[in-house]
C-alpha cells in the first residue's frame, strides 16, 4: 500500500494497525505459554522423545501446508543445508537443553531466563556483528541481568528451583542466542516458511539418536493431557507462532518486532502459575520489572532525529 493510500484512507491504516496488534498479542501469548505447556507434557513423556516427535511432526506439517498452498520451492542445496544446520542449533540444541532443565526447575523461571535472549544477543552482536552498544542498551543490559539474578537468588533460597536446572537453562539461552545470530548471518532471505519446516525436520532427526540412547519409549504414558500438550506445541507454537512471527517481521521489521519481547517474562511466569500452580512470590514480581524494562530498552529502536 502506498503512502498516498495510507493518507487518503486512515480507516484502512487503523484496521491494519489493529490487526498487527492482535498478531503481536497472539504471538506473545503463544510464546509465553510454550514452556508451561511443555512441562505438562513432561509429566507423561521424556523430554527428548517429546521434542523429537514434535519437531518431525511440525516439519512434515509445514512443508505439507506449503505444498498444498502452492508455495514455490526456491531453495538451493546450500539453502537447505544452512536451514538444516540452523534447525539443529535453534531448535534441537536450544529446546533439547531447555526441556532437560524443566525437570528440575519451574516453567515460569525457565521462560524468564530464555526471554532474556535480546539482552544477551545485544552483547554478542557487538563482537560478532559489529553493532553499536549505546548507553541505553548498556543500562537495559544491567537492569535485565540484575532482575534475573534477583529472581534466581530468591528461588534458590526458597528451594523452589534447583541450581542444575537453572544452569542448563542458561546454557539453553546461550544456544538460542548463538542460533539467532547464526540465522541473522547465514539464513537465506527467501523461502522462510519452507525453511522453517526444514529446520524442524533437521532438529527432529538430530534429536532421534539422543532420545533413543538416553530415554525409553516405555516411559511414555498416553494421556489426554499429553495429546493436548503435543497438539498445542506442534500446531500453536511450532507452526502458528512462527507463522505469526515471520509475518510480524515482514510488516514491522525485526527491531520493532523484538521490542515486544519485554511482555514475555511476566506472562511466562503467569502461565506457570495458572497452568501448573507454580509458586509466585513477591520477589518474582519485583524482579520481573527490571527484566521487562531492560529487554524493552535493549530492543527499542533508536529515536529518529525528529524525536530527539
Amino acid at each position: 500500500m502506498s503512502q498516498l493510500a495510507l493518507y487518503v484512507a486512515p480507516p484502512a491504516a487503523s484496521t491494519s494497525r489493529y490487526r498487527l496488534v492482535l498478531m503481536v498479542a497472539g504471538f506473545i501469548l503463544l510464546w509465553s505459554s510454550a514452556f508451561s505447556v511443555g512441562k505438562i507434557a513432561l509429566a507423561d513423556c521424556p523430554p527428548l522423545i517429546f521434542l523429537a516427535v514434535r519437531f518431525l511432526a511440525a516439519g512434515v506439517l509445514m512443508i505439507g501446508l506449503a505444498a498444498v498452498s502452492g508455495v514455490r520451492w526456491t531453495l538451493t542445496k546450500r539453502d537447505v543445508a544452512v536451514f538444516a544446520a540452523l534447525g539443529i542449533a535453534n531448535q534441537a540444541a536450544y529446546l533439547g537443553i531447555g526441556f532437560m532443565a524443566l525437570k528440575t526447575m519451574s516453567a515460569g523461571l525457565a521462560a524468564l531466563i530464555i526471554s532474556a535472549n535480546p539482552i544477551v544477543a545485544a552483547v554478542l552482536a557487538v563482537f560478532l556483528l559489529g553493532e553499536r552498544m549505546s548507553s541505553r542498551k548498556v543500562f537495559g543490559l544491567l537492569l535485565g541481568l540484575a532482575g534475573v539474578a534477583f529472581i534466581v537468588k530468591s528461588r534458590l533460597m526458597l528451594g523452589t528451583d534447583q541450581l542444575s536446572g537453572i544452569l542448563l537453562s542458561a546454557v539453553a539461552l546461550l544456544a538460542f542466542v548463538i542460533g539467532t545470530i547464526l540465522f541473522k548471518l547465514f539464513a537465506p532471505r527467501n523461502g522462510l516458511w519452507i525453511g522453517n519446516g526444514i529446520q524442524s525436520l533437521a532438529a527432529g532427526v538430530a534429536m532421534i539418536p539422543f532420545a533413543a540412547g538416553f530415554e525409553s519409549f516405555g516411559d511414555v504414558v498416553p494421556s489426554t493431557r499429553l495429546i493436548a500438550a503435543f497438539a498445542y506445541s506442534v500446531l500453536m507454537v511450532s507452526v502458528f507462532a512462527y507463522l505469526l512471527w515471520f509475518h510480524i517481521l515482514t510488516v514491522s521489521g525485526a527491531t520493532a518486532a523484538s521490542s515486544y519481547h519485554f511482555l514475555i517474562p511476566p506472562l511466562g511466569m503467569l502461565f506457570g502459575w495458572l497452568l501448573l500452580g507454580e509458586h509466585l512470590a513477591v520477589a518474582d514480581l519485583l524482579g520481573i520489572v527490571p527484566v521487562a524494562l531492560g529487554i524493552y530498552l535493549v530492543t527499542r529502536s533508536a529515536p529518529s532525529p525528529e524525536e530527539v
